[in-house]
């Protein structure tokens, strides 16, 4: 049995859901696609930021395009308090629980996005307790926090 189903989700579209419980640590599902240079990446209008982008970074030289639909893990949303960690190895890129995962909770992980002026283009609708508003990695959350402050 899988581990997850797909369902009508409260931070986008779809999501992934626990289709069961799920322990720490445990392998969920491989982040799928295609291996493109990075140099294409950079200069391919398909990954511009108006548009959903499924890219994670490999290494120096590859990145990993994952939108197709046969890479069902392109479902997961990011969440500011999230309960899956992303990690790659070589040229695959697996999605694994970081905490304990009860069945029927939406599977989620931290985005990762850079804080940088075009942080405004990525809202989040995780709606957490620790949420800032934007799709911008944990360690530069402060930044957007401390701009509100400042009233942005």
């Amino acid at each position: 049995m899988k581990l997850y189903k797909i369902k009508k989700s409260k931070i986008d579209k779809n999501g992934l859901y626990a289709n069961r419980d799920i322990k720490s640590g445990t392998k969920i599902i491989e982040y799928k696609g295609k291996i493109i240079s990075v140099k294409q990446s950079e200069t391919d209008p398909k990954f511009d930021n108006n548009k959903a982008i499924y890219l994670f970074n490999l290494n120096k030289r590859f990145d990993l395009d994952g939108n197709y639909n046969f890479n069902i893990a392109r479902l997961i949303n990011h969440s500011c308090n999230p309960n899956c960690e992303v990690f790659g190895k070589g040229l695959k890129v697996w999605v694994y629980a970081m905490k304990n995962i009860k069945k029927g909770e939406e599977l989620s992980y931290d985005y990762g996005f850079s804080f940088d002026e075009n942080f405004r283009q990525f809202p989040c609708n995780c709606k957490s307790k620790n949420c800032v508003g934007y799709i911008v990695r944990e360690g530069s959350r402060w930044r957007i926090k401390r701009l509100k402050r400042k009233k942005f």
